[in-house]
């Protein structure tokens, strides 16, 4: 069994920056595929970003490509979503997900993963 904490919301203005961050209990972090969700009010959880267990792979939503940077801490057991130039859309829960992986295979549809935080909340104003 793997918990995923997410912390790092937050209410910010348009053009501002966040940082998430989401900590996994599990030692065998580093076998693990990572990703980011979100979930705005009324619509579906739609794919962020993800990062495969080397943190070599990396893939990222067009909405959220070149303002967004998801990245790894192994030895902290540690995934991060830096957030740049946030827009009033970029407004959802953002949900931290996990699934242990056999190479280097980094999933990007939800219902591929295994473990979920509970999310963090953030907030863009215009």
């Amino acid at each position: 069994q793997v918990q995923l904490v997410e912390s790092g919301g937050g209410l910010v203005q348009a053009g501002g920056s966040l940082r998430l961050s989401c900590a996994a209990s599990r030692r065998t972090f580093n076998s693990h595929s990572m990703g980011w969700f979100r979930q705005a009010p009324g619509k579906e959880r739609e794919f962020v970003a993800a990062i495969g267990w080397s943190g070599g792979r990396t893939y990222y939503a067009d909405s959220v490509k070149g303002r967004f940077t998801i990245s790894r801490d192994n030895a902290k057991n540690t995934v991060y979503l830096q957030m740049n130039s946030l827009k009033p859309e970029d407004t959802a829960l953002y949900y931290c997900a996990s699934k242990q992986v056999y190479g280097d295979y980094v999933p990007t549809n939800e219902n591929q993963y295994d473990y979920w935080g509970q999310g963090t909340q953030v907030t863009v104003s215009s």
